[in-house]
């Protein structure tokens, strides 16, 4: 970590900024304490070293988003990517493992006498390569794309979510991601293989009970003692952390954060212990807290990445999991999608099925359009990060829109539909509505996570047209600068005139686009919307910058409104490209559903009679006539049949 702080003094003069992250120099210019602006700063770097794993065509700043919004130029072919064909081996692979559990869910022997999935059937996926899914062949892996991957997890999670959820917390934020990207040949040869197989299910270690989005605030420490490191301190909220588990657990080494990979023993003991609370989700899983009382592990399980600390060993699994939280969310609401529809072909009000009801074809119409909407962002993102790309962005808005969607799915439409039978003991919605809401905070709170969003997008025009105007203005005493005053206009015209020249430029340059020749008119018009506000986006974000100055960090409501207005127009464009490449006419209605669903939140505007009849249309299609996407689900037994 580059940050060097001797004293405050020091730490707030404004002139040492070649050794802070541009995030610590804005807040210390801000006004914000020595302390907040260091803790933000070692966040910001390990960000900025994460950065530096990539190849510079593939980082945040030539991310499609990043490219669409400050180049003006919308890349409309990065934000479609088809998924590879999938080989035999690996359509095989899957096969057996959705077998696997469909078995093990109509035997009725899926979970134990405590509700949660036994060995045998964890045993069982081993045998079948679930647990490989990620590694590289020559550690005993499948080593799928991560597209494929992906849209495994939804199929999956159409059985049985938690399954799906265990895959994610094992290869993409478990101990799977951190050895096979940070550990030595030694590391990997050791470890990979008995992951892979599933001997050793893994999980990651960060959540300490003061250190949640602030991972600043670590207290778990491991002090070198000869051979070994002796850990002390305690996490919180580990899934899958059990007695016999492999863990990445992030702590702090010389006071920076390292990763160490840990095998915990097979029972409790004085060293190790589990802090067991009741907790309403992930109630298929093992969720624990890990309290750690001396307790040594070999000094060759330390992580040592050539790059950064312990923070860029945990920030570099995470988009992996979002995509992965998004794909699980296309599952799980395909299930209560196909749920729906006996239901409303049974339920009857005053003699009709609540099926030919304008309300309940709303929410069938609008749940489609929800299921595609993560399908389109699940194999986008999934190619990005097959590409090579980090996909920083493009991944929280896959969290973000999976994680809400099942929400709003969840409680809008499933249960509302459902009515007070929601609520039966047995019913999908009344056992696992926790499950619903829990995403909206995994791999990051949404609303969190949409700030850390727009500071992304931000962060490099930051840099180049507002640091240097914040500086000046601290140097000279000026809180509030006035262009109309002569003095301040003559102390600020270096970087006034810089601004400038680029605002006028990106003014005059117009907008470059890409083709969407043979595109159905309906999705091109949403397309074209999409891009043409994309595009635009960069005028009033940089007016907000212009206006919050160094003060923006605090206007955090603002900075969620742009973002999530940001995020919208993403999604429309890829949703429409998506719906558009689709040779089902139901997905394609679902993605303009969708997409007038996102038009009208962005600008705030009602929907018509005609956005009504279309959703509506669509409903009543499924109802009737069914839907692919709703092939092979399962749909809930109808209870309290009358």
């Amino acid at each position: 970590m580059s940050i060097d702080i001797k004293n405050v003094n020091e730490a707030n003069d404004p002139k040492r900024s070649d050794n802070v992250s541009f995030a610590e120099t804005a807040l210390r210019l801000g006004g914000k304490s020595a302390d907040e602006a260091r803790r933000t700063g070692v966040l910001d770097t390990a960000d900025d070293q994460v950065e530096t794993m990539f190849a510079e065509r593939h980082r945040t700043t030539a991310s499609p988003v990043h490219k669409a919004v400050w180049e003006r130029r919308v890349p409309t072919d990065l934000f479609y990517i088809d998924a590879p064909q999938m080989a035999p081996e690996v359509r095989q692979l899957i096969n057996e493992c959705l077998h696997v559990v469909r078995k093990h869910k109509r035997d009725g022997t899926l979970y134990d006498e405590h509700g949660k999935l036994t060995n045998t059937v964890l045993s069982e996926l081993g045998t079948a390569g679930y647990w490989g899914a990620l590694v590289d062949k020559r550690y005993g892996g499948c080593g799928l794309p991560f597209q494929h991957f992906a849209a495994f997890l939804t199929r999956m999670a159409t059985i049985e979510p938690t399954v799906a959820g265990l895959a994610s917390v094992h290869g993409c934020i478990g101990a799977v991601d951190p050895v096979r990207t940070f550990g030595t040949a030694t590391q990997k040869e050791r470890y990979l293989p008995l992951l892979a197989s599933g001997r050793r299910l893994s999980a990651f270690a960060l959540t300490e009970p003061g250190a949640g989005s602030d991972l600043t605030a670590l207290k778990t420490t491991a002090v070198l003692d000869g051979d070994n490191y002796v850990v002390n301190g305690e996490k919180l909220f580990i899934t899958n952390a059990i007695p016999g588990r492999t863990i990445g657990l992030v702590c702090k080494i010389d006071d920076k954060p390292a990763v160490l990979i840990v095998d915990l023993p097979e029972e409790q003991n004085e060293s190790f212990r589990l802090n067991e609370y009741g907790l309403y989700a992930l109630r298929r899983a093992h969720n624990n807290g890990l309290i750690f009382r001396d307790f040594r592990v070999p000094a060759e399980n330390l992580l040592t990445p050539d790059i950064g600390d312990g923070l860029t060993i945990a920030y570099h699994g995470l988009n992996l999991g979002r995509v992965a939280l998004c794909a699980n969310a296309g599952g799980t609401m395909r299930t209560m999608l196909a749920s729906m529809l006996p239901w409303a072909g049974f339920r009857k009000t005053y003699g009709q099925p609540i099926a030919n009801r304008e309300l309940v074809q709303r929410r069938i119409g609008h749940m489609a359009g929800l299921i595609v909407g993560c399908d389109a962002l699940v194999q986008w993102c999934g190619g990005l990060i097959d590409q090579g790309y980090r996909g920083e962005m493009e991944c929280i808005i896959a969290k973000i829109f999976g994680s809400e969607a099942q929400k709003e799915a969840a409680i809008e439409l499933f249960m509302k539909t459902h009515g007070g039978r929601s609520f039966i003991r047995g019913h999908l919605f009344g056992d696992n509505v926790h499950e619903f809401l829990a995403p909206c905070i995994y791999e990051g709170e949404g609303e969190m996570l949409g700030m850390a969003f727009f500071k992304s997008l931000v962060k490099q025009h930051g840099k180049e047209y507002f640091e240097s105007i914040g500086r000046i203005l601290f140097d000279a005493g000026i809180k509030q600068p006035n262009l109309m005053n002569p003095g301040h206009l003559w102390k600020l015209r270096g970087p006034v005139s810089a601004y400038a020249k680029w605002y006028a430029g990106r003014r005059l340059m117009g907008v470059s686009r890409d083709s969407m020749h043979g595109m159905p008119l309906d999705l091109k018009k949403h397309a074209e919307f999409a891009r043409e506000f994309l595009s635009n986006s960069c005028f009033d974000i940089s007016h907000m910058m212009r206006t919050y100055q160094l003060k923006l960090a605090d206007r955090q409501c603002s900075m969620a409104q742009a973002s999530l207005r940001v995020q919208d127009a993403v999604t429309m464009l890829v949703v429409s490209l998506y719906g558009a490449k689709s040779e089902c006419e139901v997905t394609r209605s679902a993605a303009a559903v969708l997409c007038t669903h996102l038009r009208h939140r962005m600008m705030g505007t009602l929907p018509t009679g005609k956005d009504f009849r279309r959703v509506t249309d669509l409903g009543a299609a499924i109802a009737e006539g069914g839907w692919a996407a709703l092939h092979d689900v399962e749909s809930e037994e109808v209870l309290m049949k009358y």
